[in-house]
């Protein structure tokens, strides 16, 4: 069963890598010269770039994720909640295999 976790975890990292490669271009730094870029232009480049920006902190925030899974998987501590040693809903993982919390213990970490 870990085996077949590992391998889904894998090739979320390799898709998320190759995403990451593709998506560098457009969070590259905005010309700021006018004579070449209209106002408006450059205010549209500039918040691509800052969706790029904010799409590649996500990106990143998974790919630490799936590097914790991973090793949970070696450590032989996945798919069990960091909070109370419960295993975690394998639905729930389906949906997120990167979950440290079951369902009840997230829920009582968001509070009201």
């Amino acid at each position: 069963m870990s085996t077949d976790w590992r391998d889904r975890l894998l090739q979320l990292r390799e898709k998320l890598e190759a995403v990451a490669a593709t998506g560098e271009e457009s969070a590259a730094v905005v010309e700021l010269d006018q004579s070449k870029v209209g106002r408006l232009s450059r205010m549209d480049a500039l918040q691509a770039q800052a969706m790029s920006q904010a799409s590649g902190q996500r990106r990143e925030e998974t790919l630490r994720g799936i590097t914790a899974a991973l090793q949970r998987i070696e450590d032989d501590e996945f798919g069990i909640c960091r909070k109370c040693d419960e295993p975690i809903n394998p639905r729930r993982l389906d949906f997120d295999p990167t979950v440290l919390l079951c369902i009840n213990c997230a829920s009582l970490s968001e509070g009201p």
